[in-house]
């Protein structure tokens, strides 16, 4: 059974810094793809950036350049880096993991079937 866990969310102010953790456990695929997404209360579900086990990186344009995504594979944790952070940012974060393929990007949602929990982040002005 896949277990997806986050952490490291919190509030930061306006042009701040912080580090998203995401551990993803019991699977053994040989080749997966990881991201991350956001939610506000009464919208859908937001791709921020995905991971592909073979390489590849991918963000959404609302990010790109602030938020890095990556993994250290000798701790088996993917995760999030964003910097200048804005108070549209402020979300719960979803880490999603499923087995990988030439597919592998941060929409849509659906195509993820292993979820974690979620972090806040919430970004003052």
């Amino acid at each position: 059974q896949v277990q997806v866990v986050e952490s490291g969310g919190g509030s930061v102010q306006s042009g701040g810094t912080l580090r998203l953790s995401c551990v993803a456990s019991g699977y053994t695929y040989s080749r997966y793809c990881m991201a991350w997404f956001r939610q506000v209360p009464g919208k859908g579900r937001e791709g921020v950036a995905a991971y592909d086990s073979d390489g590849g990186t991918y963000y959404a344009d609302s990010v790109k350049g602030r938020f890095t995504i990556y993994q250290d594979k000798a701790k088996n944790t993917l995760y999030l880096n964003m910097n200048n952070l804005k108070p549209e940012d402020t979300a719960m974060y979803y880490c999603a993991a499923e087995k990988g393929g030439s597919w592998c990007y941060y929409d849509p949602p659906t195509a993820f079937g292993y979820w974690g929990q979620g972090t806040q982040v919430t970004v003052s002005s």
